[in-house]
């Protein structure tokens, strides 16, 4: 996102991904009304809604033995009313077709970034290595947004600091019916589950206690079997198609964050800078959110070749209080939703989740955090195409 930004502003982008398609299963699919709104403000909503993707303009749960309502979009002041989940490679390469309108951009593919080229203090490009053997690739700046096992933050020597995540997702396909209930959430007895609609599946993520996924998998599948029908029954008729733990995989999350996001030439953003909790979906919508917000401070002084860290800083300043809020409302949920349901007995909706269901203004102040989350970032930056379009 931040490459097509800066290509569409007029400036030179090299995107690096290292491998050969987008197509990972099992990443974050859900794409917030604040990401949509930015799609409608870039003028490609409608094109972009022409990929496959279905609509969810209410997100519900069953918390135990209760059905609740998490949010209701309708409410929102947006252009769409609505979040939408569309495959994160149908996202991707949608984004890339529409950075090649313009000859700024440029998408290198099956070249992964093995460490940083320092000189004086400051970066000044990376080190790649490709199927044909290494490259360097030199840069007025370099931008880490190669995610939460981020190798240019590895390489950068900036400061993590832990925030703890308490749990770990087991991801799994399973059959999608006529009839199926609409919820996409089930929780009880500290466990949940997640039902991402992907039109003939349900991608499903079942969160484990931090820590136990081995231990589990170390039992018999059936076992699991019968977790999921515990929390979701409707599915006692195709937890089979999971024939063995091969079926299943880890996603071991972590929650983290940079002390600072930046030094001389170089700056990190989205899960490299922050990374979330898959708790409510946010994590790609703000890392979005960090792309626009770059885009918008960085297009002048790259355009003028002079980056400075009075820049970059100021992207920080702009994002970070989004981030440790998000993080902070991220584990609030998780531990009002999940972890503090009765472990050995029925479970019971927590006191402050029936507060937030029969208050109108809690329960929409929770509907835009989910759907348009802190501080939205608007586009600020040119179309370089319509400018050079313009009549004299």
């Amino acid at each position: 996102m931040l490459g097509y930004l800066l290509a569409r502003a007029g400036i030179e982008v090299l995107v690096l991904e290292k491998h050969a398609d987008f197509l990972r299963d099992f990443r974050g699919d859900t794409v917030h009304p604040s990401t949509l709104e930015v799609m409608h403000e870039l003028g490609v909503l409608e094109e972009f809604l022409k990929r496959p993707h279905q609509k969810v303009p209410q997100a519900r749960a069953r918390i135990g033995d209760r059905e609740i309502q998490l949010g209701d979009m309708a409410y929102l002041r947006t252009r769409c009313r609505f979040m939408v989940l569309m495959p994160q490679w149908d996202f991707l390469d949608f984004l890339a077709e529409q950075g090649r309108r313009y000859p700024t951009f440029h998408l290198r593919m099956q070249t992964e970034a093995i460490g940083l080229i320092e000189e004086q203090g400051r970066i000044v490009g990376i080190l790649g290595n490709t199927p044909a053997g290494p490259v360097e690739v030199r840069a007025d700046l370099v931008v880490g947004a190669d995610g939460r096992s981020s190798a240019v933050r590895e390489r950068s020597g900036l400061t993590v600091e832990e925030v703890g995540a308490p749990m770990d997702v087991l991801w799994m396909r399973l059959s999608k019916r006529t009839g199926d209930p609409d919820l996409i959430v089930y929780s009880d007895r500290g466990r949940a589950l997640v039902l991402l609609d992907r039109g003939s599946y349900w991608q499903c993520g079942f969160s484990v206690p931090k820590e136990t996924a081995v231990e589990m998998q170390a039992k018999s599948i059936e076992e699991f079997h019968a977790a999921i029908v515990q929390l979701a029954p409707f599915l006692h008729d195709r937890v089979t198609e999971l024939s063995g733990w091969n079926d299943v995989k880890l996603l071991t999350v972590r929650v983290d964050r940079l002390r600072r996001w930046f030094r001389p030439g170089l700056l990190c953003i989205g899960d490299a800078a922050h990374a979330m909790s898959p708790v409510g979906g946010v994590g790609i919508n703000l890392a979005i959110q960090d792309a626009v917000a770059a885009a918008n401070v960085l297009a002048g002084p790259l355009r003028e070749g002079a980056v400075s860290t009075a820049d970059l800083a100021k992207i920080q300043r702009r994002r970070e209080f989004p981030t440790r809020l998000s993080q902070r409302v991220q584990a609030l949920i998780r531990q009002q939703v999940g972890g503090s349901l009765d472990l050995s007995g029925p479970g019971r909706l927590p006191w402050i989740v029936r507060l937030l269901e029969h208050t109108t203004i809690l329960s929409r102040m929770r509907t835009r955090f989910l759907g348009i989350g802190v501080r939205p970032e608007h586009v600020k930056t040119p179309d370089s195409l319509r400018v050079h379009t313009l009549p004299l």
